[in-house]
């Protein structure tokens, strides 16, 4: 294989110690960092669980540590009152494995039971103060179940590309209930506000009952972390990281 070549296809293996909630809810090392911060959030402040990770190969790899401790870059969250398990990627999923990743997370949804997926992202779009709220992408099966009656307006046109798509494009034609929630983001990593944005939809929809008041803290004792992780999608190549696209 030449140099700087990606290999042909990655693949992704779903480990879990319990099974999972009926909903799954995801966030992933995107531009901005804002649901990746929101899920992780989630997880500290619910008092969830490790229940799982995803490894990958043919894929450049992380390994995260804290304390001397390392950990898997992808893992699952969940506790057994609460039919939510979260899934936290750390890993940059570059655009040529983003469908194998996306695909191993829906094979492994139908062997475990899971009835939808809802996604926590942001996207770097051009927009003004006014546009500082969350929109949605989402199948109708999901929309009907969860959106009908909450005050999340859809996303008006554009695509997805990436894990979201193929998330997305897998849920339309399935019984599985796909949905993406979507917030303008900012450089700056984490973008507190975003995430403060995507969690606050999600405890509606899911009344999670989540206390938002210690985010700016936790954001702050996470920030140099997240900044080296930023640092890292900035240095990956303009092909790889081929952000969603969307016109607002």
């Amino acid at each position: 294989m030449p140099d700087g070549e990606p290999p042909v296809r990655a693949s992704f293996e779903i480990t879990t110690e319990r099974e999972p909630s009926a909903t799954l809810l995801a966030g992933f090392s995107e531009f901005g960092l804002a649901g990746l911060t929101a899920v992780d959030y989630l997880a500290d402040h619910l008092g969830l669980e490790e229940t799982g990770h995803v490894t990958a190969d043919q894929l450049p790899a992380i390994t995260p540590f804290e304390n001397g401790r390392p950990r898997h870059h992808t893992r699952l969250f969940s506790r057994p009152d609460l039919d939510v398990t979260i899934l936290l990627g750390e890993l940059f999923v570059p655009a040529w494995a983003a469908d194998s990743f996306g695909r191993s997370i829906i094979d492994w949804t139908e062997e475990n039971g899971v009835e939808e997926i809802a996604v926590l992202s942001g996207v770097p779009v051009p927009h003004g103060p006014e546009e500082h709220r969350v929109f949605y992408i989402a199948t109708d099966d999901y929309r009907d179940s969860r959106l009908a009656d909450a005050d999340v307006p859809g996303m008006g046109r554009g695509f997805l590309d990436g894990v979201n798509a193929t998330l997305v494009g897998q849920g339309i034609d399935s019984p599985l209930g796909v949905g993406v929630y979507v917030t303008p983001v900012h450089a700056q990593a984490p973008d507190v506000e975003a995430a403060l944005r995507l969690i606050a939809t999600v405890d509606k929809v899911y009344d999670l009952d989540v206390d938002t008041g210690p985010l700016e803290a936790f954001a702050e004792e996470v920030r140099g972390y997240y900044e080296e992780l930023s640092a890292r999608l900035q240095a990956a190549s303009e092909e790889d990281l081929a952000p969603d696209k969307m016109f607002m």
